[in-house]
C-alpha cells in the first residue's frame, strides 16, 4: 500500500513539473520572431514596451489569428492587424478596469466623496460610502489622482489599480498644517462638505447639483445653507441670520470685492470653473477676517500647477465662458477665465424673464405717456474675466498674482418729437466696474513655521448718466470705492494638537460720491478715507475629540483714533462618536456699508451707494455674535440644531431701505436677531436629501424714532428648504427641492389718509411700520444632468434646470405711490418674484 502511494505520488509530480515546464514563459520578443518566421509576417512595436514582457508559448499549430487573440488577452499589450502580413504592438489604446478602497491613515476610516481622476482628463469617479471607487476603461499608461480636501494627494500608476479579486486598500495621509478637519465629506450634495468649525465648503471640481441650478453658481449653491437667504431672489442680496447684504464680506483670492453679481445680482459675478472652493462663515470667524459684520464668503481660485494643459468652455441662456490652466513649466503657470453675456443680440426666454424680473416697476417697464413702447430700446450685457500667474520658486517658496474684473452695462435709448416736429433721442447708461489686483507670496520656513504676505487693490465703480425726458433734465451719479490692504500672517505649528496664529493688517479705503444735475444746476461730490491697523492673534488645538479655537483681534482707526478690541471663540465638544456639542462666538465691525438712494434712483430702479463711517451721522457698524448648537451623525444621518443670538449697532435708517415714514430721516439704532436652525441631512452613494428649518425674530431699535422697536426688513419669523438629489444611472441625476417661508414685513398706509402734504410737495402717510406681512412665499424647483464623454479626452455635461415650476407669482416686495392722478390716494407697487424660468446649459473640459 506504501508503494502504490509512493509511485502515484511521483506520477502526479512528474506529471505536474511536465506541464510546469509546458506552461514556461518565453521572453515575448522571442515569440514574435518565431511567430515572424512561422507566418512569414511583420511585427512593428517600441522595444520598451515588450523587452520586459514574457508570455507562455502559444502554440504554433493554432491560427495566426487565434495566437493574436491569445496574446491580447493575456497580455496588457495591444496587438492590431495593419494587413494580414503587418501587426502593430502598442500599449496607446489598451485600457483597463481600475478599482480601489481609500481608507484614512491615522483612524483607518472610509473616505467617502474623494475625487478619482484620470490625470490630465475629465474622466473621474467620486468614492462611495464604503471609500470604494470602480472605474472602467482607463488607459493603462495613464496617472491616475486621487484628492480629498485636507489630505495628500496621491498619485498612482493606472496599472497598479488594475481590477482583480479585491481592490487595493489605499490610504491617504492627512495634510499636517490642517487642524480645521472636514467633517462632512458630502453635506447637501457632492462637493459640499462641512468643517469641523462649522464653516461649510463649496468645492467647485466635485459639485454636484442644486435645484434649479444649471452651473455651480458660487452665490446661489450658497443659499442652500439652513439660514441663508435672499428675501428677492438676488445673489447680491443675500441675508445671512437675518443680515443686510452689504454686511457679507466676499473675498476673492484675498481681494476684497464690492460688488457680487450680474443682472443686478440675479447671476454670481465669480465663474465657478476656476474657483476650486468656497468657504462661508456665519460665527465663529478666524481673527484674521474683519468685515462683514454678518458672514464671510471666502473664494479660492485653483493653486496647483498641472504638468499638462488643461481647460473647458460652456454656455447656457444667457451667456458663454471658457478657462484655461496652462503650465509654462514645471514651476510656472498661466489661468485665465473669461464669460460674457449675448443677450446684447440674441433674446432668449430666460433672459426675458430675468429682464422683467429686474425692471418690472422701473422707468424701462413703465414710462411715461409720451414715451410709448416703439419709441424705447434698452440693451443690457456682462462680462468677467480672470487671470493668475502662478509661480513655484521651490517646495517652499511659492508666489501668486491675481486679477479679476467685472462689468455690467445696460443703455436705455428714448425716442422724442421736439417742438419743430423733429426726431431726437436721450440714451441714459448705467455701468457696474469692480476690478481687484492682489498677489501673494507663500514661505514654509521650516515644518513648524511658515509665513504668508499678501496684498490686494480693489476698485468698484458705478457711473450712471440719466437723462429724464419729462423734465428734460441729465442726472448723472458717480460711487467709487478704492481699497488697498497689505495683511502678514506668522503660522506656527506647535504639536499636532497645537497652531498658533499671529499677524498684522493695514488697509485703505477711499470712497467717493458725486451727483451733477443739468436743470437745474446742481453738483456736488464728497470723498472720505479711512485708515486701519490691526493685529490678530489665536491659538487652534485639536485632538479628535476637542476642537478650539480662540483669538482676539485689536482694530486701530487712525482718523478717529478709535481702537476696537473683537474676541473670537470656536468650540466643538465630542461627546461620543456621534454626539457633539458646538459653540460660537464673535465680535465683528465694519466701516463701509451701503445707502439706498430714493431721491436719485436709476429709472426707477433702486440706487445703493457705498459710504464710509464717519462717527458722527454714520458710525462703525459692531456686531456681537453668539451659537450653541447640538449635533448628531451616524451612518451618513446628520442631525444639526443650533440656536443664535446676534446683535448688530451702528446702522443708520437710510441703509436698510425703509418704505415707511421713515424714509428719509437721518437716524441710527440696531437690530437684533435670535432663532434657531434645523437640518436633516441623510446622504448615500444614489441620492441625498435635506430638510432645513429656520426659525428667528429680527427687530429693530432707533431710539429716535416712535415707535422705537419695530419689525427688521428681513424678519422671516420661518423658513423652510427641502430637497431630493437621486442618481438614476451613474451619469444622469436628478434634484428636486422647494422653499417655504413667511412672507417678509411691509407697511401699509394709514386708511382714510393715505398721503400728506409738506409745502409743494405730498408723500405718502404711513403707518406703523413692518406691521403687516406680504404673502408667504413657495418656490419648487428641478434640475437634471447628464454627463458624456464627448471624445476620448473631453468630458461633457448637459443640464437642465428649472426654477419655480409651478409658475407662482410670489411678492418679494411691496411699498406705495402717491397717485399721479388723485394726490389724497396712494397707489401699491408690487414687486413679483420669477416666474417659471427654464435654463439649459452645455459644457465640455478636457
Amino acid at each position: 500500500m506504501g508503494l502504490n502511494k509512493f509511485l502515484t505520488f511521483c506520477i502526479i509530480f512528474l506529471f505536474s513539473a511536465m506541464t510546469a515546464i509546458a506552461q514556461e514563459q518565453k521572453p515575448l520578443l522571442e515569440v514574435i520572431n518565431d511567430l515572424e518566421y512561422n507566418f512569414d509576417v511583420k511585427f512593428s512595436y517600441a522595444v520598451e514596451d515588450v523587452e520586459n514582457v514574457k508570455v507562455v508559448q502559444p502554440d504554433v499549430n493554432n491560427t495566426l489569428q487565434s495566437i493574436i487573440a491569445y496574446l491580447n488577452a493575456t497580455t496588457l499589450l495591444n496587438f492590431k492587424f495593419l494587413t494580414e502580413r503587418y501587426i502593430t504592438i502598442s500599449t496607446s489604446d489598451k485600457t483597463i478596469d481600475i478599482c480601489g478602497t481609500l481608507y484614512t491613515e491615522n483612524d483607518n476610516l472610509p473616505l467617502y466623496g474623494a475625487s478619482v481622476v484620470v490625470e490630465n482628463t475629465n474622466k473621474g469617479v467620486i468614492s462611495n460610502t464604503e471609500g470604494q471607487f470602480i472605474m472602467e476603461d482607463v488607459p493603462i499608461n495613464s496617472q491616475i489622482e486621487i484628492s480629498y480636501l485636507g489630505f495628500e494627494k496621491l498619485m498612482l500608476k493606472a496599472i497598479d489599480l488594475r481590477s482583480n479579486t479585491d481592490c487595493n486598500v489605499l490610504k491617504l495621509i492627512e495634510k499636517t498644517e490642517i487642524l480645521n478637519q472636514i467633517l462632512i465629506t458630502k453635506f447637501l450634495t457632492t462637493g459640499l462638505q462641512k468643517r469641523i468649525d462649522g464653516s461649510t465648503v463649496l468645492n467647485t471640481e466635485q459639485f454636484g447639483i442644486l435645484p434649479g441650478l444649471t452651473e455651480p453658481d458660487v452665490l446661489q449653491s450658497i443659499q442652500a445653507l439652513p439660514g441663508v437667504e435672499s428675501l428677492n431672489e438676488s445673489v447680491a442680496n443675500i441675508n445671512v441670520r437675518g443680515g443686510t447684504n452689504d454686511q457679507n464680506l466676499i473675498l476673492w483670492d484675498d481681494i476684497k470685492m464690492y460688488h457680487s453679481g450680474h443682472f443686478f445680482g440675479l447671476i454670481s459675478a465669480y465663474n465657478p470653473y476656476l474657483t476650486e472652493k468656497v468657504t462661508v462663515i456665519k460665527n465663529g470667524t478666524s481673527s484674521q477676517f474683519s468685515d462683514g459684520v454678518s458672514s464671510t464668503i471666502n473664494m479660492k481660485t485653483k493653486n496647483d500647477i498641472k504638468p499638462q494643459i488643461s481647460g473647458g468652455y460652456g454656455a447656457n441662456l444667457i451667456h458663454a465662458d471658457a478657462f484655461l490652466e496652462i503650465p509654462i513649466s514645471e514651476k510656472l503657470a498661466f489661468h485665465i477665465s473669461g464669460r460674457r453675456s449675448f443677450t446684447d443680440f440674441l433674446s432668449s426666454p430666460t433672459y426675458e424673464n430675468y429682464f422683467e424680473r429686474s425692471f418690472q416697476d422701473s422707468e424701462i417697464e413703465t414710462n411715461s405717456d409720451n414715451i410709448n413702447e416703439s419709441n424705447r430700446s434698452s440693451e443690457f450685457f456682462f462680462y468677467d474675466y480672470s487671470a493668475k500667474l502662478l509661480f513655484d520658486l521651490n517646495e517652499n517658496h511659492k508666489f501668486r498674482a491675481n486679477f479679476i474684473g467685472i462689468h455690467n452695462n445696460l443703455d436705455y435709448e428714448e425716442f422724442f418729437t421736439n417742438e419743430n416736429d423733429e426726431t431726437e433721442s436721450k440714451t441714459s447708461n448705467l455701468q457696474q466696474r469692480n476690478l481687484g489686483f492682489g498677489a501673494n507670496w507663500n514661505a514654509e520656513w521650516s515644518k513648524r513655521f511658515s509665513t504668508n504676505l499678501s496684498g490686494y487693490y480693489s476698485q468698484y465703480n458705478v457711473d450712471a448718466t440719466d437723462f429724464r425726458i419729462d423734465t428734460d433734465q441729465r442726472l448723472f451719479q458717480e460711487n467709487e470705492v478704492i481699497e488697498t490692504g497689505l495683511k502678514l500672517n506668522f503660522n506656527f505649528r506647535i504639536s499636532n494638537a497645537f497652531n498658533l496664529l499671529n499677524g498684522y493688517q493695514f488697509t485703505e479705503v477711499g470712497i467717493l460720491n458725486a451727483t451733477d444735475v443739468s436743470v437745474p444746476a446742481f453738483s456736488r461730490t464728497k470723498k472720505d478715507v479711512l485708515l486701519n491697523h490691526a493685529v490678530f492673534s489665536e491659538i487652534e488645538f485639536n485632538n479628535n475629540s476637542t476642537y478650539i479655537r480662540a483669538g482676539v483681534r485689536v482694530n486701530y482707526f487712525q482718523k478717529f483714533d478709535k481702537t476696537i478690541i473683537e474676541p473670537r471663540l470656536n468650540l466643538r465638544q465630542n461627546l461620543s462618536s456621534h454626539f457633539a456639542l458646538k459653540m460660537q462666538g464673535e465680535f465683528k465691525n465694519q466701516s463701509a456699508t451701503q445707502i439706498i438712494d430714493f431721491q436719485d434712483d436709476f429709472l426707477g430702479v433702486e440706487n445703493r451707494r457705498w459710504i464710509l463711517a464717519d462717527e458722527q451721522n454714520i458710525p462703525i457698524s459692531e456686531s456681537k455674535q453668539g451659537s450653541f448648537g447640538v449635533e448628531y451623525s451616524k451612518n451618513d444621518f446628520v442631525v444639526d440644531i443650533e440656536g443664535f443670538y446676534k446683535k448688530v449697532d451702528g446702522i443708520t435708517a437710510s441703509n436698510q431701505g425703509f418704505y415707511n415714514n421713515f424714509q428719509f430721516i437721518n437716524a441710527i439704532g440696531s437690530y437684533n436677531v435670535k432663532g434657531i436652525e434645523l437640518l436633516l441631512n441623510k446622504t448615500a452613494s444614489k441620492y441625498s436629501t435635506w430638510l432645513s428649518y429656520t426659525y428667528s425674530v429680527n427687530d429693530y431699535e432707533f431710539k429716535t424714532l416712535t415707535p422705537s422697536i419695530f419689525p427688521n426688513n428681513a424678519d422671516i419669523r420661518h423658513s423652510v428648504s427641502l430637497a431630493f438629489n437621486y442618481s438614476i444611472l451613474d451619469n444622469l441625476e436628478m434634484s428636486v427641492g422647494g422653499i417655504w417661508r413667511s412672507g417678509q414685513p411691509f407697511t401699509q398706509p394709514v386708511e382714510g389718509n393715505e398721503t400728506v402734504q409738506d409745502g409743494n410737495n405730498t408723500f405718502v402717510n404711513y403707518d406703523t411700520p413692518n406691521s403687516d406681512n406680504l404673502d408667504d412665499f413657495m418656490r419648487l424647483d428641478a434640475s437634471l444632468n447628464y454627463d458624456f464623454q464627448l471624445t476620448k479626452n473631453v468630458q461633457s455635461s448637459l443640464r437642465f434646470g428649472v426654477i419655480n415650476m409651478l409658475n407662482r407669482k410670489n411678492d418679494i416686495n411691496t411699498y406705495f405711490e402717491v397717485d399721479p392722478n388723485d394726490n389724497e390716494n396712494a397707489i401699491r407697487i408690487e414687486n413679483k418674484s420669477l416666474g417659471l424660468t427654464p435654463n439649459i446649459s452645455f459644457r465640455c473640459q478636457f
